[in-house]
Parts: C-alpha cells; sequence; structure tokens
C-alpha cells in the first residue's frame, strides 16, 4: 500500500465514525474522491436473480466480469450467471437434484443453509472438491415453506468466498403457505443484503486485518442479490420481503426510514404462529425476516429506505477500543469499513405508481409444535471464547476429523451457548431446527423475531441462550458454529455426530 492509499484509507475510516449522523451518500462521495474511484454513487435498478427449480440443476461456481451497477463491471465470484447465485424455488415433498461444477480457482463447496439434509449433502468442509471438480446433491425437500439461503463453506475461506458472490437465496412453499394468499409474483422480493467495501481495481478484496480477525469484516456500502446501492419500484399495496442476512459479521437492525412498522411473519424455519408489528428487528449472519411492507399509505413520488438503523455495538471492546467511542468497535480501527451499528441505507423503494392496495389480513397461520425443554434427555453448554487472536468452542478450534460431540438419534436436547467473549456470536447449527427457550444476562428475554423455528441465533457478550431441538432426520456428522465468517475460519465450529 502506498502513501496515498494509507491517507485515503484513514480518511475513509475517520468519515465512518461518523456514519450515524452523516448522509452515507455524502461519505461514499468522499471516500470515492479520496480513492479516485471511476464509481457513479447513484442508485442502481435492482435486479431479481433468475428463478430456477432445483431438478437437474447445475450451478457452476466460476470467476465472472458482472456489473453490480450500471457501466460498473467487477469480478465476482459466483455459482451463477450473475453477481450472485440463482433463486432456487422447490417445494416441500420435491427431490433436489443439483450438480456444482468448481470452475474457481481453489476448493469450494456449498451448503444448504437451514435445510436438514443427509450428512453428505450437508456441505462438511471436508467434502470441498478441487478446481475442475463436480459434486452431486441428490435430497428430498422435508422442511416447512420458508427463507433459506446456500452459500460456499469450504473451511479458512467461507468468508472470502461469500463475500465475492458465492451465495443465493432458497425459496420453499408448500400448500400450507399457498392457502393464506401472501402478496406473490412482482409482490415478492427475495433479497440476500451484503456489505462490501467499494472495489477499486475491480475485484472484492476480502482480506481481515489483524483486528478484523477479532470483532469481524465490515463493508461500507450495502449490495442486495449483488447490486451496489439498489433501488426497487414498488406500487402502493403490500410486498412480501424476503431478507437474508449474507453480510461476513454485520448485525442489521432492519427499520425503515419513515418509521413505519412493518409485520414479521416468518424468520429462519418459515412463518410464525402469527404475524408480529414491528418497527425494527436485529438480524445476524445468516438469519433470515420474512416481511410484509405496505406502501398503501405512500405518496406517489415518496422514496422510503429500508436500512439498517443505527445501534450501540454489543462488542466490549475494553482496553482494545483504543480509545474510541462507546459502541464503535473495531471495525472503524481504519480499515475502511463502516463499524459495526453504524447507520447504512440498504435497498430504496421508490413508490412510482398507485394502484388499489391488496392489504393482507391476517389469517390462521400453519400450527407449529413447540418443543418441551423438560422432556430433553441431555443439556450441553458450549462457551464461546475470542481472545488472543484466537475464536474457540469449549477450549478448542475447529478439527476437520475430530468428533466433539455424540447425539442420540431421535433425542431432544437443549444446547446453551455461553458468550464469554467481548463479541457477538451468531449460532447456527446445521441439520436441525431449533426453538430458543431462554436468554439470561445481556438482553435477558426472547425477542420476537426469535419464536417459532429457528437455525441461527444472536448471543450477545455476557449472554447465555438455550436451544431445545430433536435430532431425528438424519444421523452423520455436521456442524455447529458461529457464523460470523471470520470467526468460523478462525476455528469457531465443532463436529457433532448423531448415531
Amino acid at each position: 500500500m502506498d502513501r496515498r492509499q494509507f491517507i485515503a484509507l484513514g480518511s475513509v475510516a475517520g468519515l465512518s465514525t461518523l456514519a450515524s449522523r452523516t448522509p452515507l451518500a455524502a461519505t461514499l462521495s468522499n471516500s470515492a474522491r479520496l480513492l479516485d474511484l471511476p464509481i457513479p454513487f447513484e442508485r442502481a435498478p435492482l435486479r431479481m436473480p433468475p428463478t430456477v427449480s432445483a431438478d437437474a440443476l447445475t450451478l457452476r461456481a466460476a470467476a465472472r466480469r458482472v456489473e453490480i451497477a450500471p457501466g460498473v463491471p467487477v469480478e465476482a465470484w459466483s455459482p451463477g450467471e450473475g453477481p450472485v447465485g440463482p433463486t432456487i424455488r422447490v417445494r416441500t415433498g420435491d427431490t433436489a437434484r443439483i450438480t456444482l461444477e468448481n470452475a474457481l480457482s481453489e476448493p469450494t463447496i456449498l451448503h444448504w443453509h437451514g435445510l436438514r439434509v443427509p450428512e453428505r449433502a450437508d456441505g462438511h468442509p471436508r467434502l470441498v472438491i478441487p478446481t475442475g471438480g463436480a459434486y452431486q446433491y441428490d435430497f428430498p425437500v422435508i422442511d416447512r415453506a420458508g427463507t433459506y439461503w446456500y452459500h460456499a463453506h469450504p473451511h479458512h475461506r467461507t468468508g472470502a468466498q461469500v463475500y465475492r458472490g458465492m451465495a443465493g437465496v432458497l425459496v420453499i412453499g408448500d400448500a400450507a403457505e399457498d392457502a393464506l394468499g401472501l402478496p406473490s409474483g412482482a409482490y415478492e422480493l427475495p433479497l440476500l443484503i451484503q456489505d462490501r467495501r467499494l472495489p477499486a481495481d475491480g475485484t472484492f478484496t476480502y482480506e481481515p486485518a489483524m483486528h478484523e480477525q477479532m470483532e469481524g469484516f465490515f463493508g461500507d456500502t450495502a449490495f442486495a442479490n449483488g447490486i451496489r446501492l439498489p433501488s426497487q419500484s414498488v406500487e402502493t399495496t403490500t410486498y412480501r420481503v424476503r431478507v437474508v442476512n449474507g453480510t461476513a459479521s454485520r448485525i442489521l437492525r432492519l427499520a425503515l426510514s419513515n418509521g413505519q412498522p412493518f409485520r414479521l411473519i416468518g424468520n429462519d424455519g418459515g412463518l410464525l404462529p402469527a404475524p408480529v408489528t414491528l418497527t425494527h428487528l436485529d438480524m445476524a449472519t445468516g438469519e433470515r425476516a420474512d416481511l410484509l411492507i405496505d406502501f398503501g399509505k405512500v405518496a406517489v413520488g415518496s422514496r422510503v429506505m429500508l436500512q439498517s438503523a443505527a445501534f450501540a455495538s454489543p462488542a466490549r471492546m475494553g482496553s482494545m477500543s483504543m480509545g474510541m467511542g462507546r459502541g464503535m468497535g473495531m471495525g472503524g480501527m481504519g480499515a475502511g469499513g463502516a463499524p459495526q451499528g453504524a447507520a447504512m441505507d440498504l435497498v430504496e423503494f421508490t413508490v412510482d405508481r398507485a394502484v388499489t392496495p391488496v392489504a393482507w389480513k391476517p389469517r390462521a397461520l400453519p400450527r407449529l409444535a413447540t418443543l418441551d425443554p423438560n422432556t430433553a434427555k441431555r443439556t450441553r453448554t458450549f462457551q464461546f471464547n475470542s481472545a488472543m487472536m484466537q475464536h474457540h468452542i469449549n477450549g478448542r478450534a475447529f478439527d476437520m476429523e475430530r468428533i466433539d460431540e455424540t447425539v442420540r438419534f431421535g433425542d431432544t436436547e437443549v444446547w446453551t451457548f455461553v458468550n464469554e467473549s467481548p463479541f457477538p456470536h451468531p449460532v447456527h447449527m446445521h441439520e436441525v431446527q431449533f426453538h430458543v427457550v431462554e436468554r439470561v444476562g445481556g438482553r435477558g428475554r426472547i425477542m420476537p423475531w426469535e419464536r417459532g423455528l429457528k437455525d441461527t441465533v444472536l448471543v450477545h457478550p455476557g449472554e447465555r441462550v438455550s436451544v431445545a431441538a430433536t435430532f431425528d432426520r438424519y444421523r452423520g456428522r455436521f456442524l455447529m458454529h458461529c457464523h460470523n465468517m471470520v470467526h468460523e475460519d478462525m476455528g469457531m465450529m465443532l463436529n457433532y455426530e448423531i448415531v
């Protein structure tokens, strides 16, 4: 890095500290001027990735020159022809037959996040395929209707590959959801949200600096479906917006810029028992939110931003903060990303056409059985530690071949995640969907968006979060890990085996 770049990056970091009170466009414009980036700052039309079925589907992972805005090409790594993978739509009861071809310059594998699948189809990093190789997935779709996603999962390289585009949305439908008459077609918007840093040389560079190897890797600009600073035209009616947090490390606080509430109808494992009206919700990497947003009373010509509202970072930096303001986090230490908790505009909605609003009326949602934690056969406790440039679970870093926990097939267990580190950890369990049954310390309660079925739960520093799951679908070796991609790549992951 030469002196001009060093000074520019330092200036960008200084600007990022003002993110909660300085308009994002102004911050980014200054960043572009300092770095001499030939990238326009007007918003780009949001694009929906092509929709495909999982029947005889071939995904070819390759480096591609794609547009992230009109006339702005970059090199992305993608399992499809665009900047991210296609949206895969399946129905409960289908059989997925998918071939992954690897034309990347390094090994890769795909994980079907949130789906319960046989061991061979789960995307364990020991199953990576080399450059020029191919992998066959063949599994029944057994999960209920909901918003899921898929992403690269090679050990040490998950963050880098997902950051560059190796991810996509997967939507499951079923008859129970069909009967609800939810918005569909042009009124349904799947959004894979990521944050990246502006590519000065036409590539997405993912190289966490030393301090970023502790807290996480943060971008300075929002992307949706691979499109930078996206804008979507809408009508004066209700839209179903499926949001996937595909960032490397960022917690999103979803809110609308006009203060309007939205209705949360589903999360990781599908529809909730009842809609919940909220003005904001928090979602960490890997989590999903299924929203109904009503533009019926928004004037034509208005703009409403889906944003990540500002909040105090839950990281407890102590002496590691190096004199920064409370809640700022290490993301402001000069690497160029907006820090954890900084305000960030995600998607602009422009209301450009008046129609007769079609208001979705809450109906009886599909019933969801809950697990009684008192019936658990066993309780396990997992301590998450981050210190001295290391991230461990129960004091150990991930070993590809070591089995850390053995679970009996058919048993219900309670797993308690204890965060003893200074950083938040979104904990993801492969193969099962769980119920969050308790949070002690920190926020001290189960959040409204944590009801129903989950596969990822956010655990703040000082919190103990307990979840209940039944291991009754497939035997085999699966993963549990922190879904902050920096943390998982550095070893905050373990193997458990269902026998």
